[in-house]
């Protein structure tokens, strides 16, 4: 079971009623070219540039404007998207991947990497590093470990990308963790511990068999190293401000002081696991590094693997020998920081500390000025640049300047013009709903998005299909004409589920009414 969870990456959301809600405040903007999708994995920023999965769309200074770089075909014209990202200066690294079927199943494949050294003008491909059929062995420390050769790029997608100067280390899953020295044009296979050893070190000699899958009864490593195949797999690397490299992995972290230089077969690393002698970490799936550039502490994200094992978020002062926990239960997706503040991005929310850890608070549902996220979505990116907090969840982007008293939030909407690129033959209107049709159980809430030149009180009426009226909202006064939103949980004024069909709407903007209808189902 561990290991079917292991590979195919499930993580689940659940749905709640949501209290019905409003915008105030100014309209919003009507944003044509900008990210492909509100649910938003990965990002990442540098300085006031931000990137944003999975089409690599970028945005400068915060402005309305977002960039869609031509020359990333593969991503923009293709099937690849961002799985990763790290940045420098003008400096670019993103890991491909996509989904591919295999035997019925979706299955998470590596499609190489894009670079870029002019700030994602022009980019340069550099295919997914594998293995040569024949490689049965890798050298290491004088002696041959033997191993199992990774030649298929499924389930091996870059989950995480780090650089400085020209070493690139990826950390790719069944791939393990592979390094280039030479940014791209060369890949070694980096060799790490089983994970039931505390090092590796080249001076010593070992006796176990390289493969990320677990040992069967004819495997070398049956009954030696049962689990070692958990610290094989790489889900994340992080080079710290002192050189040092980590890797994380299902089978914890792995700490090196000489990766950034050494030969492949000479990289020592140090092993640290939820059940090793070193206490503190809270579980051993280590999906995100970050290093606070404030006082160098370094964070990590624990999921669970095994039994006795917690969800949670440690941070470490030296460099592992010893662990702080926090949000202990919590499923957290990143990390980042602003000085001494802490935000850890959740399954289940966004957590916030002002005092570098030891208490946090659980951010009620987001709200700008003129736009608000769902009551319960996953929390499941964060970067910082240029003053900035950039949060990217199940239901936007979302970013503020002030440790979170007020937010932004940019989300993906279909533009009222006509002939637009998202729908060449789509008419023009003043109205419309979304997601259409909506789901209660799915969606949680459906978004009501108008256009009005019409100033003062306004509300919204919901009608059934023999047009009974089901529920009123009444909402703020608009102070500016413009475009915005109201939402609705699916329920009569009661409180209760209104049944499935078709449900009419009549928005009353001062002197004007604005109609339309969407489709509510199960």
């Amino acid at each position: 079971m561990l290991r079917k969870l292991l590979y195919l990456l499930i993580v689940a959301g659940f749905l709640h009623p949501i209290e019905v809600s409003a915008q105030s405040g100014g309209p919003l903007q009507e944003r044509i070219s900008i990210f492909s999708q509100n649910a938003i994995s990965n990002i990442g920023a540098s300085g006031d540039t931000l990137w944003v999965g999975p089409m690599l769309a970028r945005n400068i200074g915060n402005s309305h404007d977002w960039y869609l770089p031509e020359q990333a075909d593969s991503v923009n014209g293709g099937r690849g998207r961002m799985f990763s990202i790290d940045l420098a200066a003008d400096t670019v690294v993103v890991g491909l991947g996509y989904n591919a079927t295999s035997a019925a199943a979706s299955v998470q494949t590596g499609m190489g990497f894009y670079i870029s050294v002019d700030g994602g003008t022009n980019w340069r491909y550099v295919e997914p590093p594998l293995d040569d059929p024949d490689e049965s062995t890798i050298r290491y420390g004088g002696q041959d470990i033997g191993a199992t050769p990774i030649i298929v790029p499924q389930q091996s997608p870059p989950f995480n990308v780090t650089f400085r100067g020209d070493v690139i280390f990826a950390a790719a899953w069944a791939s393990g963790i592979r390094r280039s020295t030479d940014f791209g044009q060369t890949w070694d296979r980096v060799l790490l511990p089983p994970f039931e050893l505390d090092e590796l070190d080249p001076e010593n000699e070992y006796d176990f068999f390289f493969d990320p899958r677990a040992p069967q009864q004819d495997s070398p490593n049956f009954g030696r190293y049962p689990l070692g195949w958990q610290n094989f797999l790489g889900f994340s690397a992080m080079i710290d401000s002192d050189g040092h490299v980590w890797a994380g992995t299902a089978g914890g972290v792995n700490i090196s002081d000489n990766a950034m230089s050494a030969p492949a077969d000479s990289i020592r690393w140090r092993h640290i696991r939820a059940s090793g002698a070193t206490t503190g970490m809270l579980g051993n799936w280590v999906i995100r590094i970050r290093q606070n550039p404030h006082d160098g502490n370094v964070w990590l994200t624990n999921w669970i693997t095994g039994s006795g094992e917690q969800q949670g978020l440690v941070s470490t002062t030296d460099k592992g020998l010893s662990f702080r926990q926090h949000l202990p239960g919590e499923r957290i997706n990143d990390i980042s920081f602003n000085g001494s503040t802490i935000f850890a991005a959740g399954d289940s929310g966004l957590f916030i500390s002002s005092d570098n850890g030891t208490t946090w608070i659980r951010q009620p549902q987001i709200r700008s000025a003129n736009a608000f996220l769902k009551s319960d979505p996953q929390f499941r990116s964060a970067a910082s640049g240029d003053g900035r907090i950039w949060i990217g969840t199940s239901d936007g982007l979302i970013s503020t300047t002030d440790n979170g008293q007020t937010w932004e939030i940019t989300r993906v909407d279909f533009p009222f013009t006509g002939g637009n690129i998202y729908q060449d033959d789509a008419p023009s209107v003043k109205s419309y709903a979304y997601p259409n049709p909506f789901s209660l159980t799915q969606h949680n809430i459906v978004r009501l998005r108008f256009e009005t030149s019409q100033t003062g009180n306004f509300s919204v009426e919901l009608y059934d299909f023999g047009m009974n009226r089901i529920n009123t909202l009444h909402q703020p006064a608009i102070v500016e004409t413009g475009i915005y939103e109201v939402a609705w949980d699916g329920r009569d004024a009661n409180g209760m589920r209104v049944a499935n069909g078709p449900v009419f709407y009549r928005i009353k903007t001062g002197g004007s009414e604005i109609t339309g209808k969407f489709l509510m189902l199960d």
